[in-house]
């Protein structure tokens, strides 16, 4: 990780450390059950959105902090309310991020395409430290014959300071609660996303 700059390596680090201290907290508890107040309400009439209400249990929100919300495991997830008309502030800013930052290779709504996995099919497998690990410092599929690499990214504040969303919106896709749909209504930006974005991107 030497080749990442001090401006973006700080708030990473900082992140897998929160990100390994929750998670040793909730396992030294039981699990915590997800709240009927942060469930999800989903549009059940849009076909591109294949749930699995497995993913779906999983990730499924058990507390919301300043605006975000996270999982039984402690890491950032979605919410989704108004049966699938109104998004989470990060559901909504990783739709944009993907769109302006992944969509050339990794295809729109992250469908994947003929050089890039689909991400959708991707995040249904991968954990979040190990899509921060990915996104930062690249990966070289060995095993393929086209010899698929993902560049690394650490360097690229537009990326790396938006990880988070980046993952909260891939995972909405990989359980199959957002289709392939532009996000209308969101909540509002809360205030401790605009100060980590201040923060990271240096304003």
């Amino acid at each position: 990780m030497h080749y990442l700059s001090k401006s973006v390596m700080r708030p990473f680090l900082a992140a897998l450390a929160l990100a390994s201290i929750s998670m040793v907290a909730v396992h030294a508890e039981d699990a915590k059950p997800a709240d009927p107040a942060l469930a999800n309400s989903l549009n059940t009439a849009d076909k591109s959105a294949e749930p699995d209400d497995k993913l779906l249990k999983k990730d499924a929100a058990v507390k919301v902090e300043e605006g975000k919300y996270f999982d039984a495991e402690g890491h950032p997830t979605f919410h989704i309310t108004d049966a699938g008309k109104k998004f989470d502030w990060y559901t909504y800013s990783g739709y944009r991020r993907y769109h302006a930052e992944c969509h050339v290779c990794h295809g729109p709504d992250g469908m994947g395409s003929t050089y890039a996995p689909a991400l959708k099919d991707s995040l249904k497998h991968l954990s979040y430290e190990e899509f921060i690990g990915i996104l930062a410092g690249g990966k070289q599929d060995v095993s393929s014959s086209d010899q698929k690499v993902m560049p690394a990214f650490g360097d690229n504040k537009n990326v790396m300071c938006y990880s988070d969303d980046l993952y909260v919106y891939l995972k909405a896709r990989a359980s199959g609660a957002m289709g392939r749909v532009r996000p209308g209504d969101k909540e509002d930006k809360p205030e401790a996303a605009k100060k980590a974005e201040k923060e990271c991107m240096g304003g």
